[in-house]
């Protein structure tokens, strides 16, 4: 009996300490963007809906994705803690490879984060590109590589 207890006393050793190993990334959303995406600057954009978040990002979204930095990780386990600063509507996060590998790259996503919400979403990430947005939150597609 003792052996059997010294069995699931080391699984959940193991168990716990994985659980603790994964790194966090936070990420504090606002109307059309990820402040830290954007090298910290918040532009206080007043959108109250996607589409208001649509036509920002068809005027400068180019522009702030290029001066913008990629996040630049190893490979491993994250969790991305996106919050909802002060957007009026219900956001959302999605990770998932750049082009094609979208397909075969590690991937996630989820939304219903209303204001002042934070959610976590964990990842093993692999080698590779990535992109990062929030689809109801129209946000340029942020550049993530993992090498």
């Amino acid at each position: 009996m003792k052996r059997l207890y010294l069995v699931i006393a080391i699984g959940l050793f193991f168990q716990i300490n994985s659980l603790s190993a994964a790194e966090v990334i936070s990420l504090t959303q606002t109307a059309c963007q990820f402040i830290e995406s954007e090298n910290g600057v918040d532009h206080r954009f007043t959108a109250t809906s996607a589409e208001a978040c649509e036509r920002l990002n068809e005027q400068g979204g180019e522009v702030r994705l290029k001066n913008s930095e990629p996040l630049r990780l190893k490979p491993g386990e994250y969790v991305f803690r996106v919050s909802n600063r002060d957007g009026p509507y219900r956001l959302g996060f999605w990770l998932r490879g750049a082009g094609l590998s979208r397909l075969t790259r590690p991937s996630v996503s989820g939304g219903g984060l209303h204001t002042g919400a934070v959610t976590d979403y964990t990842v093993n990430l692999e080698a590779g590109e990535y992109r990062y947005s929030c689809p109801l939150n129209p946000t340029p597609d942020y550049v993530l590589i993992v090498e």
